[in-house]
């Protein structure tokens, strides 16, 4: 069963603008699929997990492009860096625009290659796992800006879908499709092709048990500020492979590290940054939360709402084609905080995550921190939340479900 995917409309309109269109993100949200759906007869497909075209595409570029003519997919084309300066080549010698289509699931050195050689000719979207939009049914497509408009848009969706459920089950294409799939073996299964695949091939790890202790460590943190050196100690390696670890995953498209909004005229800001999973089903798994009650009553069941409420805005301006996500935290050396700020264009909108069916106007204390901040305007301000509708709590402040993200 295919599921319509909400940036469709985005790759068909950047697909006729560019030479060439990257589409990047984690291994099995979905890319290929999304893309044989869209253009299967129109284009011709490779992927450069077949030995065969992966020798001839390293070694001998020109052969590669005269055994697969354009217009063409290329899947998983960071296994072969060497395409790039053919792929140039040949869209500089042509007209049409959208003749080339590449996916990549490691953006580590992926992105370096292509910026420096398709400077101009590419253009680059980000692909998620499924949202709950996608899940459920609801069309709206916009990204989350808690504006009027969005908070007043018409929305539709099946309403027989368990948030708690999807939380726990998690956001993988596969997970959704008609068929009991054992969740635990998917799961078992994803992590180990990642780290024997992806990490084995993007850093020179000698002991992958300390970089699945890492994973499973970094999971626990989900939501919370990064300490590196915390991290470092439970591990058992330095610092400075802790954080080269982070960008590995932050490349992969498993985690978002999020930056803290900072302003001149505000102090005393706390600066290290928050880590989010974009996957809540890969953290249940990965903690040994192998039931949705086990995941829903635990201890963490608050930051991992948060971590699912921040994934799904995430994929939210990803669907539209933000490459850069406008959204950061408040954290200062007075212990307050602001879960998540938006940022568009100047006018913020702040937000609290709360596990919660009885949201009330004290939740936003520390909302009025931000009318202290120099060039910037305050508009809606929102308590998300478990309710089933939207309330408005006082003027400019609203609850709104989680659900609707």
């Amino acid at each position: 069963m295919y599921i319509d995917r909400q940036i469709e409309s985005r790759i068909l309109k950047i697909k006729d603008m560019f030479k060439v269109l990257l589409v990047t993100g984690p291994r099995q949200s979905g890319k290929t699929t999304t893309l044989k759906h869209l253009f299967e007869g129109d284009y011709n497909y490779v992927t450069l997990d077949d030995i065969t075209d992966l020798e001839i595409a390293k070694n001998d570029p020109k052969l590669f492009f005269l055994n697969h003519p354009l217009p063409l997919i290329i899947d998983e084309v960071q296994l072969a860096p060497n395409l790039f300066s053919e792929i140039k080549r040949i869209v500089d010698e042509i007209e049409e625009y959208g003749q080339i289509i590449l996916t990549g699931s490691q953006t580590f050195h992926l992105m370096q290659n292509i910026t420096e050689t398709l400077a101009g000719r590419v253009a680059i979207l980000e692909f998620s796992g499924l949202s709950f939009r996608e899940i459920s049914g609801d069309q709206y497509s916009g990204p989350f800006i808690p504006n009027d408009d969005f908070l007043n848009s018409s929305r539709s969706s099946r309403n027989n879908i368990d948030l708690w459920e999807t939380i726990h089950k998690g956001s993988m294409p596969e997970l959704y499709k008609k068929g009991d799939i054992d969740w635990k073996t998917y799961y078992a299964s994803y992590v180990r092709t990642y780290i024997e695949r992806d990490v084995r091939s993007l850093l020179n790890v000698k002991n992958l048990d300390l970089f699945s202790r890492f994973i499973v460590s970094l999971a626990a943190r989900t939501g919370q500020l990064v300490n590196y050196t915390n991290i470092s100690n439970e591990v058992g390696v330095d610092v400075k492979t802790i954080q080269s670890w982070v960008k590995v995953l932050e490349a992969s498209g498993i985690i978002a590290v999020i930056s803290p909004f900072s302003n001149n005229a505000l102090n005393r800001i706390v600066q290290a940054p928050m880590i989010y999973f974009l996957d809540t089903g890969l953290v249940s798994y990965l903690l040994k939360w192998y039931t949705k009650d086990t995941l829903q009553n635990g201890a963490l069941s608050g930051a991992i709402l948060e971590t699912y409420a921040v994934s799904e805005i995430i994929k939210s301006f990803k669907n539209n084609g933000f490459l850069d996500i406008p959204i950061s935290f408040y954290r200062d050396k007075d212990m307050k905080e602001i879960d998540l700020i938006v940022n568009d264009n100047g006018v913020l909108y702040p937000i609290e995550i709360k596990k919660t069916m009885n949201p009330n106007s004290s939740m936003a204390k520390n909302f009025k921190i931000l009318h202290k901040a120099l060039g910037f305007q305050i508009f809606n301000e929102m308590i998300l939340c478990l309710v089933n509708k939207k309330i408005i709590l006082k003027d400019y402040l609203v609850a709104y479900p989680i659900e609707k993200i």
